[in-house]
């Protein structure tokens, strides 16, 4: 779903926002998601299977308020998000530059196509929005514990974490994340997070056809407790081909100059 720039895209962009924007809203009524809920069941769900792909809609429901900490409250007051600060004042490294949306933003938000492959060792979970992968590994390692430290053997903070998995009886698989690169925000509204946040996703397919997530965040560097970040129910879909959902920096930086200067701060983050 890439953005290409004419005259009548560019008088929609105006009206909407942002190209960000345009594709959330665009999708707010998923057709396909939509026409695939009115469907029933479809039988007993396989055991401790998730392969295959699964149909969502635009954004999770969000869940919990978060109880910010006095640390995650001066981190938090630093962030313009696009809602409040518009796209020519928000700091937003996605909206801004397209940088990656990174874990767990990319689970909550843009979530209407989602792919599971099951490996021997690990699950891959492929999101279609910005065609992003995360390996799960399920060969009983641990997380590390020592992510972005001074040690010579400790590794670096990811966009994405560091993720191990496992199963909770036949329907649930259990996802559990740290390690986060914490240049990225939980969400739209600019929650920050720490690089020692542990977000825990768990999927649980009641049927055949339904697939439930829900994510977690235990934070408490930032957050004086654990917090729901938000809910969202998933359809299986066995036929749906991901598309390719990008969020492309030269059109956006064009989309800035256009319409971002103009409305009234040009290229300058944050201001």
């Amino acid at each position: 779903m890439r953005i290409r720039f004419s005259g009548a895209v560019i008088a929609v962009l105006i009206m909407a926002g942002s190209p960000a924007l345009v594709g959330a809203q665009a999708g707010l009524n998923n057709n396909l998601y939509n026409k695939l809920k009115e469907g029933g069941p479809g039988g007993p769900a396989p055991k401790r299977d998730l392969s295959g792909s699964w149909a969502g809609p635009v954004a999770a429901q969000k869940a919990d308020e978060p109880s910010v900490s006095a640390e995650g409250q001066k981190l938090f007051a630093m962030n313009k998000p696009e809602a409040k600060y518009h796209v020519a004042g928000t700091n937003d490294p996605f909206v801004r530059t397209c940088d990656p949306l990174g874990f767990p933003r990319n689970i909550i938000f843009e979530i209407r196509g989602l792919s599971f492959a099951t490996m021997p060792d690990r699950v891959v979970i492929m999101n279609q929005y910005q065609r992003a992968w995360r390996e799960v590994w399920t060969d009983g390692r641990t997380l590390p514990t020592n992510v972005g430290g001074t040690q010579k053997d400790s590794p670096d903070p990811r966009y994405y974490g560091y993720s191990v998995g496992h199963w909770e009886g036949d329907d649930t698989f259990v996802v559990d994340t740290t390690g986060l690169d914490d240049k990225t925000w939980l969400n739209g509204s600019g929650y920050p997070h720490s690089v020692q946040a542990h977000i825990q996703e768990r999927y649980t397919r009641p049927d055949y056809n339904d697939l439930q997530l829900t994510v977690t965040v235990d934070d408490p560097k930032l957050y004086n407790k654990p917090f729901v970040l938000g809910r969202a129910s998933f359809r299986w879909h066995p036929t749906q081909e991901l598309e390719e959902q990008l969020c492309i920096p030269s059109e956006m930086q064009q989309y800035l100059q256009l319409v971002g200067g103009p409305g009234g701060a040009g290229l300058a983050p944050g201001k």
